[in-house]
C-alpha cells in the first residue's frame, strides 16, 4: 500500500473520509502500526473485539493481543518481517481480549510505503472468526464420525458374517470330540482329545470376541449391582496384575442399577485389566472407579440425555498416539507383538457396551497414559435373571427316558450329519432334512415327529423360524428348538417373539442338546 497524491488538499480530504469509514467500521478491528509494530490508531471494530478504549491502548505494541505461547515463539516479528519484505502478511490463530479470553482471527497485514517506497508503517485488519471455525470443526468432527461409524458397520458386518461360518465348524469339531468321549479311549488318546477341546474351547471364545464387535453376541442381561459385580470378581482381576503394578479400585456410592450381561461384563473388565498391565511394563498404577453420571444430549456420542453408571479403567503407561488411539477399537489391530494379542481385546469391549445401549471414551496420549470410560444406562427396565444352567461337566446320560422321533435341518451338511449323530447317541430316531422346504415335505410325509431341531440361518427363502411357525400349525403339540449364533434381541427384532420355541446358541455341544431336551419334558 503507498500514499501518493500530487493535491495536499485532494489527498487531506481523502484521508478525512478515509479514516471517517475506517472509524465507523465494527466488523473489522482495522488499525495502524508504525514501523517498529506498535499502534498508532484504534476503530470500532477494534474496541469491540479486543475490548481496548482507543486512549489505552495507541503506543501499545501489537503483540499484546498474542497469546504467550505465540509470542514466545516469535510469532508477532514473524508476522511483521513477512509483511516488511513480501508486502503483506495473512494467517489465522488465537488472540487474546482484555478481559483474557481467546478469540479466533483472521489477520491481514500490509505494509505502508510513501511515493519513494519507504516504510512508513503496517495497516492491519483482523476478523473474528471463532464461530466459523467452530462450525467447520463440528463438521470435521461429524464427518469423521460418520466415517468411523461406517467403517465400524462394515467391518461389524464382516466379522460377524465370518464369527456365524466360525460357529458351524466349531460345532462339528466339538461335538465331535463330544462323541469320542463316549467311548473308553487309550490314556494317550485322552490326552489328544484333551488338547483337541481345549483348542475348540480357545476357537469357540474367539468367536464370541468377533461376535462381541459386531454387537451379534447372545447377552444374558439383568438388572445388575454393578458395584457388586466388580466386588465378586475382585480376586480374579486382582490376580491378574503383576506384583510391580498397584491396583486401587474407587467404587461410587448408590449407584442405580444397570442392565447388562454380568459374564460378559466381567469379561470385559478382565480385558481391560490385562491391557492396562501391558501398558505398564515397568509398573505404574491401575484403577478401576464407578460413579453415576448425568448427561446432556449427545455429550458423550450418539447416547441420549439422561442417567448413566460410568466405569472408568486409567492406568499411567506409555499412552497411545493420535494414530494409534484411531484404530484403537478396529478388530485385529493391536500394537502387541505377534502372538501376545490378538486385537480383538478394546474392539470386543466396545461392541459390549454399545450392544448394552451404552458407550466408550477412550482418553490418551503419548506419557500420559490411558483412561477408557464405560457409559451403561441406568434405570433399565427389570430383566429376568438368567436362569442357572450346568456346566460343561454334566453327563450326557442324564436326560429324560422319554424316546420320540427328532426331525434335524440344517444347511451345513457336516453340521447336519453331526447333529443327526448327537441326537442317535442318545437313543433318539433322527431324520434330516437341508432346508426348510425339504423339512415341510418330511413333516407332511412322517406324523409322528415329536421334536424339530433347526438351525435358523437357512438359503432358500424360508428361515429356521419360518419353517418353525409352519410347523406348529401343522403339529400344535411339536416340540421345537432353534439354533443359532446370532444373538436372540436380534432375531426377535427381525422376527418378533419366540418364546414359544426354545432356543439353543451356536455352537453348541451335546450337554446343550440334553439340557434343551429335559427343558422341553
Amino acid at each position: 500500500m503507498s500514499i501518493d497524491s500530487d493535491d495536499p488538499l485532494s489527498r487531506l480530504d481523502m484521508e478525512k473520509r478515509f479514516s471517517l469509514l475506517v472509524a465507523n467500521v465494527v466488523d473489522y478491528a482495522i488499525y495502524l502500526l508504525s514501523p517498529s509494530g506498535h499502534i498508532s490508531s484504534w476503530n470500532a471494530g477494534a474496541q469491540t473485539f479486543k475490548g481496548y478504549d482507543e486512549e489505552e491502548i495507541l503506543g501499545k505494541h501489537f503483540s499484546m493481543f498474542y497469546t504467550d505461547e505465540d509470542r514466545a515463539a516469535g510469532l508477532p516479528e514473524r508476522a511483521l518481517s513477512t509483511a516488511r519484505n513480501a508486502g503483506r502478511f495473512e494467517g489465522e490463530g488465537w488472540r487474546v481480549r482484555k478481559d483474557g479470553s481467546r478469540f479466533w482471527a483472521h489477520v491481514v497485514i500490509d505494509a505502508i510505503r510513501n511515493k519513494d517506497g519507504g516504510l512508513i508503517g503496517f495497516a492491519k485488519i483482523t476478523r473474528d472468526i471463532t464461530e466459523r471455525r467452530e462450525a467447520q470443526l463440528a463438521l470435521e468432527r461429524a464427518n469423521t464420525a460418520l466415517y468411523q461409524a461406517q467403517k465400524l458397520e462394515a467391518l461389524g458386518q464382516l466379522t460377524g458374517g465370518i464369527a456365524h461360518d466360525f460357529n458351524n465348524l466349531l460345532a462339528v469339531i466339538v461335538n465331535g470330540l463330544d462323541l469320542l468321549a463316549l467311548q473308553p479311549p487309550t490314556p494317550g488318546i485322552a490326552r489328544v482329545l484333551e488338547a483337541m477341546r481345549r483348542a475348540a474351547e480357545r476357537g469357540s471364545t474367539l468367536t464370541q470376541q468377533l461376535l462381541a464387535y459386531a454387537q451379534r453376541q447372545s447377552l444374558h442381561p439383568q438388572i445388575s449391582d454393578i458395584n457388586r459385580v466388580i466386588r465378586d470378581f475382585e480376586t480374579v482381576l486382582r490376580r491378574a496384575v503383576p506384583a510391580e503394578v498397584s491396583f486401587d479400585m474407587d467404587l461410587g456410592s448408590d449407584l442405580p442399577g444397570v442392565l447388562l450381561d454380568p459374564a460378559r461384563f466381567e469379561s470385559v473388565l478382565m480385558n481391560l485389566v490385562v491391557n492396562a498391565c501391558d501398558a505398564m511394563p515397568d509398573g505404574g498404577r491401575l484403577a478401576l472407579r464407578t460413579a453415576r453420571a448425568s448427561l446432556a444430549e449427545n455429550e458423550v456420542g450418539n447416547l441420549a440425555a439422561g442417567d448413566y453408571v460410568r466405569v472408568t479403567v486409567s492406568d499411567t503407561g506409555a499412552g497411545m498416539t493420535p494414530e494409534v488411539a484411531a484404530r484403537a477399537f478396529e478388530p485385529f489391530f493391536t500394537t502387541k507383538e505377534i502372538g501376545k494379542g490378538t486385537g480383538l481385546g478394546l474392539s470386543q469391549v466396545h461392541g459390549f457396551v454399545t450392544q448394552s445401549g451404552g458407550d466408550v471414551v477412550l482418553d490418551t496420549a503419548p506419557g500420559k497414559g490411558t483412561t477408557l470410560s464405560l457409559y451403561l444406562p441406568a434405570g433399565a427396565e427389570s430383566a429376568s435373571d438368567t436362569p442357572p444352567q450346568a456346566g460343561p461337566t454334566e453327563p450326557a446320560q442324564q436326560h429324560a427316558t422319554e424316546r420320540f422321533r427328532v426331525l434335524v435341518v440344517d444347511d451345513e451338511p457336516d453340521v447336519l450329519e453331526m447333529t443327526v449323530e448327537l441326537f442317535r447317541n442318545l437313543g433318539y430316531e433322527a431324520l434330516q432334512a437341508r432346508s426348510g422346504r425339504e423339512a415341510l415335505e418330511v413333516l407332511e410325509r412322517e406324523r409322528n415327529i415329536g421334536l424339530l431341531f433347526s438351525d435358523v440361518m437357512m438359503p432358500g427363502g424360508m428361515s429356521g423360524i419360518e419353517l418353525a411357525r409352519r410347523a406348529r400349525e401343522m403339529a400344535p403339540d411339536m416340540r421345537i428348538t432353534l439354533a443359532s449364533g446370532y444373538p436372540l434381541p436380534a432375531l426377535q427384532e427381525a422376527h418378533g417373539a419366540l418364546d414359544e420355541f426354545t432356543m439353543l446358541a451356536k455352537p453348541y455341544r451335546l450337554v446343550d442338546i440334553v439340557r434343551s431336551l429335559r427343558e422341553l419334558h
